[in-house]
């Protein structure tokens, strides 16, 4: 029996500060019915999809920083989105800031989830690998402050069983580490989801910055190669609020090739029929971790965080 699933990715252009919720809903709800049209099961939204890419800012006001944050998913300005793929019978991936009070101790997350056809969250994701830094950087005009917003996720990198396999999901700079993409791969991964928010311009070095395309590329397919999984990304792209980020969200086949992609920086649904049985020969023959791999050797990858030297 095929296990072929239709999946698309719903790349989104600019969001202004200014633009509400409802607003940047409606438009997510045009890709959700044009994924309909085209046969599509699943669709990848970008992270922070509901609202601009903030950490841009130095935002001091604890309220208006707050804004970005939902305290609830669906709440009552995303609810349309939820309904429309229920409507639509559409599962989907979705990135929002999220403010949560757990225990009695507020806390700031990068998060994702995926909802299945029902409209059912089945599973809920908080961003690890946290880009940038916690204090502004001197002389540039665009920041990226992640690390003063956002604490690292505290759920670790699970799998869930939905669209007839198993599908795991990360958010955009945890795709450059290759950690996130081999837990999940221990764990039976066919899919990975990923949306992302990517400037071109993180280090302010024009010789490693023009590279971000090619590195985010790059990324991708060795994590879908080395791990023998689909993996489906969806950008939030081009020139918002004063800053150019990239747009290349694509699908990636388990043989590391590119299936799809889009070729703008606006909102944009690129799909793929992907068969999920597809990584089962690199699981049986090159990546057979169980006959192949040696854990034993790799204890400095857990048990060492920064670069120690040899001596000398």
């Amino acid at each position: 029996m095929s296990r072929t699933i239709n999946i698309a990715c719903a790349q989104m252009g600019p969001i202004a500060k200014a633009d509400t919720r409802t607003q940047v809903v409606k438009r997510q709800i045009a890709l959700l019915r044009e994924a309909k049209a085209r046969g599509a099961e699943f669709v990848v939204f970008p992270e922070l999809a509901f609202t601009t890419f903030f950490p841009r800012w130095l935002i001091d006001d604890q309220q208006e920083l707050d804004a970005y944050f939902e305290t609830e998913m669906p709440s009552l300005e995303t609810l349309p989105l939820f309904e429309e793929a229920k409507k639509l019978g559409i599962g989907f991936y979705i990135g929002y800031a999220e403010l949560a009070v757990e225990h009695g101790v507020t806390h700031h997350f990068n998060t994702a989830i995926i909802v299945d056809a029902s409209g059912s969250v089945v599973g809920k994701y908080r961003k690890i690998h946290l880009p940038g830094h916690a204090e502004p950087v001197p002389g540039r005009t665009a920041q990226h402050l992640e690390k003063r917003y956002f604490e690292p996720g505290d759920l670790g990198f699970p799998v869930w069983r939905t669209l007839d396999g198993i599908v795991g999901m990360c958010i955009c700079n945890d795709r450059r580490w290759p950690e996130t993409y081999r837990v999940m791969a221990l764990q039976g991964a066919e899919l990975i989801c990923i949306g992302y928010n990517t400037p071109d311009n993180h280090t302010g070095v024009f010789d490693f910055d023009q590279l971000t395309g090619f590195h985010h590329q790059l990324s991708l397919q060795a994590g879908a190669y080395q791990n023998a999984t689909w993996v489906a990304a969806a950008a939030k792209a081009g020139c918002e609020e004063g800053t150019n980020m990239i747009g290349l969200s694509m699908i990636v086949a388990p043989s590391g090739q590119i299936i799809a992609m889009a070729s703008t920086t606006g909102d944009e649904l690129v799909n793929a029929k992907c068969d999920l049985d597809m990584g089962t020969l690199y699981k049986r023959t090159i990546f057979d971790f169980a006959r192949h791999r040696e854990p034993s050797q790799y204890g400095l990858i857990v048990e060492r965080k920064g670069v120690i030297e040899p001596a000398r």
